[in-house]
């Protein structure tokens, strides 16, 4: 069973006994009966406005060893801004910007997921984005968890960390299993190694992680099946050490040669090899063009400058009037021509051997592989130690994210059923609030009319598209992951992707090169038609300069003395 879809803002709307239209606020459904029949081991908070004073707890720890960190960003129970769904629908949002947040709540009883199925499944709404920041979810181990004498902190132990995190080009979906090694007796975090992308929209966003006792996961984003796989598969997890390390106390040999080429003693420099020619010289086919008047002077003193009526000729020296661009040079050069410079085809640059193969290579020096002495099967993670409340601790930059409608347990088919009553109904009215809300253009023109099914066709094939090119994204940032973290065992067991964006690669790059190479010719193509290069003389500036220096400093003496 999977997330209904619905058809329209109407249809959803009736199996709640509601009327939905743009100008009307419907109040959020009751579900304190359908609450009722869920699992007495299930977690379920919709949040009222007593959940920060009866359920949920703010943290304000300070962090180890430092007073800089501190969690002093709030905590608010409030409704929905941007694109609300259900009036008086109530959420946990966090309220400051660039701040750490940190807030728990104690379940009701001890979580214990030995043998059983896992469900964890909450709503997001980024009412202003995310530009950098997190806004997922941790299960807290009941041993060492928060209480009143134990401030929830980056350092309290948890069991899943789970939800969406972006800043600048990452964005993903975290899932983070925290294990402990029994050998080192440490904890270690256990990463999903190809997380797939989290939606960064301003409407309500469905985030549900199940763990079967069979070690499969499935992560699911608005009720669809984003990620799936074993926690046992190494392309997914982790989770066993390596059966070998590099021995630490094996060091290369002195006499280990590893250098694969040497340049070669019995090469001998050729006899017409002359290192005495510049890289560049002129251009011998140069020729001035005719319009060229050296006896001109590209820069001249501006007519129509003055002397100030400050300078003083004992103290500033001689004034002379600055220099500007000849007017009769506009249309031709002036000054002395110099031929432009090429690249000199008799250059062949400093003489050195050749390199030939080294014959006392022996290879790259690689470290001598011995039995890893920490190493431990874990055959079982989805059994997690026992579960004692449920917590946010997140850093963002951007304030106003929404939570809503938390739920913990091991039915996939109550979280299923919550995601039909609360998630669907709700999105589909944001969605029709941000449609209404969205500006319209000044001057729309007037298009066709078109027949229903020509639209309902139209939609449905931009739907498919836009749902091929998202699949093709998650799936081309899985293989990237994937390829960075063991590239040889990616490209042997998936050569079928790896030429497919080898060849979309190279195709862009044709594409992309093509195009600059056409916008570059386009822009040579409106320069001067002669190669001839216009040279600046550096007399004439360094001067230039120096009379522009003069002049500061005697405005800047005469402005001292009249305040004398």
């Amino acid at each position: 069973m999977r997330f209904l879809k619905a058809s329209s803002a109407a249809a959803i709307a009736s199996s709640l006994a509601i009327a939905v239209n743009a100008d009307t606020e419907i109040e959020h459904p009751n579900f304190e009966q359908f609450t009722k029949q869920l699992s007495s081991d299930s977690f379920f908070e919709q949040f009222n406005e007593s959940s920060l004073s009866t359920r949920w707890k703010i943290s304000h720890a300070t962090k180890k060893d430092t007073e800089e960190f501190v969690y002093n960003g709030e905590w608010s129970i409030e409704e929905s801004e941007i694109n609300p769904g259900f009036k008086n629908d109530l959420g946990l949002v966090v309220k400051s910007e660039a701040a750490h947040h940190a807030i728990y709540a104690p379940l009701p009883s001890i979580f214990n997921n030995t043998d059983n199925t896992l469900v964890l499944q909450y709503e997001v709404k980024l009412q202003n984005g995310l530009n950098c920041g997190g806004a997922y979810i941790k299960l807290l181990s009941f041993e060492g968890g928060p209480d009143d004498s134990n401030e929830f902190n980056n350092d309290t132990p948890y069991q899943i960390m789970f939800g969406p995190d972006k800043c600048g080009m990452t964005n993903k979906v975290h899932f983070i299993i925290k294990r402990l090694n029994p050998i080192t007796g440490e904890y270690e975090e256990k990463h999903l190694q190809t997380p797939p992308m989290s939606r960064i929209v301003k409407t309500s966003s469905l985030y549900t992680l199940i763990i079967k006792p069979n070690q499969d996961f499935e992560i699911r984003i608005n009720g669809q099946v984003a990620k799936a796989g074993s926690l046992l598969d190494p392309h997914y997890f982790k989770m066993d050490p390596p059966l070998e390390i590099e021995d630490p106390n094996d060091f290369k040999p002195d006499d280990w040669i590893d250098d694969e080429f040497i340049p070669d003693l019995n090469a001998v420099k050729p006899d017409d090899w002359d290192e005495s020619e510049p890289i560049m010289i002129d251009d011998p086919n140069a020729i001035k063009p005719s319009n060229w008047d050296e006896n001109a002077s590209e820069l001249i003193s501006d007519p129509n400058a003055i002397k100030p009526i400050y300078w003083d000729d004992e103290e500033d020296g001689e004034w002379t009037a600055p220099k500007i661009l000849n007017p009769e040079c506009e249309n031709h050069g002036c000054g002395p021509w110099l031929p432009p410079r090429i690249k000199n085809p008799k250059y062949k640059g400093k003489w050195t051997p050749p390199l030939i193969e080294n014959p006392e290579y022996k290879g790259e020096w690689q470290r001598n592989k011995i039995p890893n002495p920490n190493y431990y099967h874990d055959s079982n993670p989805s059994n997690l130690e026992s579960i004692g409340s449920i917590g946010f601790e997140l850093w963002t930059m951007t304030n106003s994210i929404l939570f809503d409608n938390i739920y913990l347990g091991h039915s996939i088919k109550e979280a299923e059923e919550i995601g039909n009553l609360t998630f669907i109904p709700k999105l589909e009215l944001e969605e029709l609030e941000s449609s209404s809300t969205m500006p319209k253009p000044k001057f729309e023109p007037e298009s066709p009319p078109s027949s229903l099914s020509e639209i309902s066709a139209f939609n449905e094939i931009y739907e498919q598209v836009q749902e091929a090119f998202e699949l093709f994204l998650e799936s081309a940032y899985d293989f990237i992951n994937c390829f960075k973290n063991d590239p040889l065992n990616t490209l042997i067991n998936r050569p079928g992707e790896a030429f497919f964006y080898i060849v979309v690669f190279v195709c862009s790059f044709i594409i992309g090169f093509g195009i600059w190479a056409v916008i570059i010719s386009l822009i040579v193509g409106f320069g001067p038609s002669t190669p001839e290069v216009e040279t600046e003389k550096e007399e004439e500036i360094v001067e230039l300069i120096e009379e522009s220096n003069t002049a500061t400093e005697s405005k800047i003496n005469e402005t001292e003395a009249i305040k004398r």
